[in-house]
């Protein structure tokens, strides 16, 4: 058997956006040819096999292959030869499947059209800007929030809490993951400058480990079972409230502790440099608390601490709530590109605190960031109403669901969800 090909990564396989129709066409006939889409041939052969050899000795069928029910004229008893109408019944299966295949490439075709469309007609403002002014604004708002931290007034210190801790959330959530998918800008040197500064100085994670398990993998491979199916967000050894509302309080040490083992694994120079630029950006917090805010060592530590925890809690819940729960694929029968989108990824409804800190694109504009994931947050709150009309016009499910309502299927199935290996669903259910 030929040797197929490696599954090409997600940061390698630039956006839809732009594509002409024929190489759209090729780009996922070759890329859902790696991981094995054509119907799983070898289990499909198989019960063909079966279901010929059964029908065979049922019927005691003889002479034409593509006609089992015709009644033996010839007097032998002999096993009719079903080889003939197998292979037929192969081609029909392959030429149905690239029916199929063509028909939901020029979907994403479409669709991608329409969306460089919206895109061509908005301006830098649009693109960019509207979420560089909010990046900005949480940077502004940093000196006022050291200097209500050293104050002796509780009120004035929770407030100070309160500042560093959204626009720490500013800076290290909605910048760095545009920051990882190339979205504040259209320059690469620019890019992979942000995504350090971001990713790594804000957010003290490493941008390869950031990369390598979110956008090559989670991206690249959605609710696919043992690649993308976000079994990184699962703790089964925990129960359900100590998970829930607990275990994020560690996320700040867990982020640090995931990112030095992932340096481990990455080439020497680079370890060396993103060591250097974590802690670049610890030093430099807890230096700003000591010298301008007047704390103590531990009494800053404790501020970088609660302000970094501020909003771990949903964090946690918008990660699992958009994904686990929902219909889990295997690698060989993976559907398409927008099948499979349509069907693993989850949209929360608006909220301005966590649109704000975490982004459009993480919360109320999911679905349209896994279909288009180097669109910026306010660019996929754009296209919004277009992705949502589109999918619902061609009879593909749009999910969304309230917090509250997630959060109440969490706790109520949570040993299902979140201890239990997730079901593989084939599409034909869905269907």
């Amino acid at each position: 058997m030929a040797r197929s090909p490696p599954i090409v990564p997600e940061s390698k396989r630039r956006n839809f956006v732009g594509r002409g129709t024929k190489e759209v066409v090729r780009m996922e006939k070759e890329n859902l040819e790696r991981v094995g889409y054509r119907l799983n041939l070898a289990n499909k052969n198989q019960e063909l096999k079966s279901f010929g050899r059964r029908n065979g000795k049922e019927t005691h069928s003889g002479g034409h292959p593509d006609s089992m029910s015709r009644p033996n004229t010839t007097g032998n008893n002999s096993t009719p030869n079903h080889d003939t109408g197998l292979k037929q019944l192969k081609g029909d299966d392959l030429k149905s499947s690239f029916q199929e295949l063509d028909v939901e490439s020029k979907w994403m075709h479409e669709l991608s059209r329409m969306v460089r469309r919206e895109w061509k007609k908005s301006n830098w403002w649009e693109r960019h800007g509207v979420d560089w002014s909010i990046i900005g604004f949480a940077i502004c708002l940093l000196p006022a929030g050291f200097l209500c931290v050293g104050s002796h007034t509780p009120l004035l210190w929770v407030l100070g809490i309160l500042i560093l801790g959204l626009s720490h959330s500013v800076l290290s959530v909605k910048g760095g993951h545009m920051a990882s998918h190339r979205a504040l800008c259209t320059s690469p040197s620019f890019g992979r400058f942000w995504a350090i500064f971001f990713v790594e100085v804000c957010g003290s994670v490493p941008v390869t480990c950031g990369e390598e398990s979110h956008v090559n993998l989670h991206h690249g491979h959605t609710n696919i079972i043992g690649l993308g199916d976000s079994s990184i967000w699962k703790a089964p050894m925990l129960s359900c409230g100590i998970y829930m509302f607990v275990a994020p309080l560690a996320l700040p040490v867990l982020a640090i502790i995931v990112g030095l083992q992932s340096m481990t694994k990455m080439p020497y120079l680079r370890a060396l440099q993103s060591l250097f630029c974590i802690f670049m950006g610890l030093f430099c917090q807890l230096q700003i608390l000591i010298w301008y805010s007047g704390l103590d060592l531990w009494s800053a530590l404790g501020c970088m601490y609660l302000s970094r925890t501020l909003l771990s809690i949903p964090f946690i819940h918008v990660n699992i709530f958009q994904h686990i729960g929902l219909p889990m694929f295997s690698p060989s029968q993976r559907p398409h590109r927008l099948q499979l989108m349509a069907n693993s990824v989850l949209n929360l409804p608006r909220n301005y605190l966590l649109d704000w800190t975490f982004g459009h694109s993480i919360v109320s504009c999911h679905v349209e960031h896994h279909l288009f994931p180097n669109l910026s947050d306010h660019m996929c709150l754009k296209i919004k109403p277009i992705v949502s009309r589109f999918v619902r016009i061609h009879n593909l499910p749009y999910q969304e669901d309230t917090y509250i309502s997630r959060l109440q299927i969490f706790l109520t199935r949570y040993k299902e969800l979140m201890v239990l290996a997730p079901p593989i669903r084939q599409l034909v259910e869905l269907r």
